[in-house]
């Protein structure tokens, strides 16, 4: 029976995502005219799109440059190491549901740098919020200059959005500056638990404050945030490069009403935001800049191949040489948990 209660849950999760993912994906090509599609690849600019490759190439090494700044107050690491384990935790954003390559690429940092797994994972938080915040501000600067008229909704959820995030960060920034209570509001909370799960859970959550340490530093936060700015300047530089190589004409400050657009479809927990990808580029290119229905659709396919199939081959060659399968996957997780476990009972 354990076993049952165990797995069902697992199955029903699998079968919902694969759902999610068929039934968007089946949406979207549902009524894609394949001849305008494959016309539309002929007669594409393959020098962009290449560019648009080196253009994807440039945005993983701003991320771990970024991601070695929110480390810092952890401890020293190396920049080959967060390259690798970005490379190889956004393989599995790609090819595995629920975004697990987040936790993935924290958990193999963590491992090869000997640093705390909650902590690193912390890291990895933060960094999601400064996105976030850059995606907000590059959105917002685009509604009044991007060159296009842009509904009243569409502005009022961006400033909903926008302070949501402030408030999120607001929290962590709470958080971060009193690990030790989270520790003891974490642990009256769970008292009730078998001891040792208790202790499991509060010393978890302690090491997860303490990787918040770059809240408590002004200096470091300010850096990884500016760090951000380049990060999503390249991402759209990508997603301009790829339209233009289909007749698709905008300013690079209308690809950032794209970017926006792309952030909430790869949202979705479908390996890679398959489907919901699609529908954020081919609706923002149609809705903003009248394109076809057809080419649409053909850049979008074209941008996801651009963005996460160089990524994806990195990555599961770095694994081949780092000896991992995404079988270790949960394995490793396992090991860190485990790791965690016999810090808290220490």
């Amino acid at each position: 029976m354990p076993t049952t209660s165990t797995a069902s849950p697992f199955r029903w999760h699998t079968i919902f995502i694969a759902a999610l993912t068929i039934g968007l994906l089946w949406w979207f090509f549902r009524d894609l005219n394949f001849r305008e599609a494959w016309a539309a690849v002929r007669s594409a600019n393959w020098v962009l799109i290449i560019a648009a490759v080196l253009s994807v190439g440039l945005t993983y090494l701003l991320r771990a440059w970024r991601w070695l700044i929110l480390l810092r107050p952890l401890g020293p690491a190396r920049f080959q190491t967060a390259l690798r384990t970005t490379i190889i935790g956004f393989m599995a954003l790609a090819l595995l549901p629920a975004r697990l390559g987040e936790v993935l690429r924290a958990y193999l940092l963590a491992r090869k740098e000997n640093l705390p797994p909650a902590s690193t994972f912390a890291t990895v938080i933060v960094e999601r919020l400064l996105d976030m915040t850059s995606v907000l501000l590059l959105f917002a600067i685009a509604l009044p200059f991007g060159g296009v008229e842009v509904s009243r909704s569409i502005k009022v959820t961006s400033a909903v959005g926008g302070g949501l995030v402030a408030a999120v960060l607001f929290v962590l920034f709470l958080l971060a500056g009193h690990p030790e209570r989270i520790g003891r509001w974490v642990a009256s909370l769970t008292r009730h638990l078998p001891h040792r799960l208790s202790d499991m859970v509060t010393h978890f959550s302690r090491t997860f404050a303490e990787g918040l340490k770059v809240m408590r530093s002004p200096g470091h936060l300010a850096v990884a945030m500016v760090w951000s700015v380049p990060v999503w300047m390249s991402i759209a530089l990508t997603i301009w490069l790829t339209s233009r190589a289909f007749g698709l004409t905008f300013s690079m400050l209308g690809s950032f009403l794209v970017v926006g657009y792309l952030a909430l479809g790869v949202s979705l927990p479908t390996p890679g935001g398959a489907g919901g990808f699609e529908w954020a580029y081919q609706l923002s290119m149609t809705q903003f800049f009248g394109a076809s229905e057809a080419v649409a659709k053909t850049a979008a396919i074209v941008l996801h191949l651009v963005s996460f199939g160089p990524v994806t081959i990195a990555g599961l060659i770095l694994m081949w040489q780092d000896g991992l399968t995404l079988g270790t996957l949960k394995d490793m997780r396992s090991e860190a948990k485990a790791a965690e476990e016999v810090k808290g009972d220490s």
